[in-house]
C-alpha cells in the first residue's frame, strides 16, 4: 500500500528527523519543528563564500587604478569606470577582468569561424 495514503505509516520529520504518526497533512512532528521550517525558508540570503568582483577605476591623468574608489587622491580628479575586477594574486593591483579575458574569448565557435574563416 502507497504510504502517502495510509493513515497509519509513519513519517520522519523533516527538521529533527523524529519518527511520528501524521494527523492529516502534518509534515514536521511538533509545532516548534513547524516553526523552526517556515523560519529557514524566509531566513535573509547569506553572503556568498565566494569574494565579489569590484568595479576597476582608472584616473584619466596619473592612470593610477583603484578598486571601488571613484576618486584619485593624488591628482584630485574623479576616475573613469574601467569594469569589473579584482586585486591580482601576485602583486595586488586592481586588474580588470577586461584587461584579462578578450570580447569574443567566450563567443560561439561559429560566429569566431564565420568572422575569422582562415583558422
Amino acid at each position: 500500500m502507497n504510504p502517502v495514503r495510509e493513515d497509519a505509516a509513519t513519517i520522519t520529520c523533516a527538521i529533527c528527523g523524529t519518527v511520528f504518526v501524521p494527523q492529516g497533512r502534518q509534515r514536521f512532528c511538533t509545532t516548534l519543528c513547524r516553526q523552526a521550517a517556515w523560519r529557514r525558508r524566509r531566513a535573509a540570503p547569506v553572503e556568498p563564500v565566494v569574494a565579489k568582483a569590484g568595479t576597476v577605476y582608472e584616473s584619466g591623468s596619473c592612470g593610477r587604478r583603484f578598486l571601488g574608489a571613484q576618486r584619485c587622491d593624488d591628482c584630485n580628479t574623479w576616475c573613469r569606470r574601467v569594469g569589473p575586477g579584482g586585486r591580482c594574486p601576485s602583486c595586488g593591483e586592481p586588474v580588470a577582468l577586461s584587461d584579462i579575458i578578450e570580447a569574443d574569448q567566450f563567443a560561439d565557435q561559429r560566429s569566431r569561424l564565420q568572422r575569422n574563416p582562415t583558422t
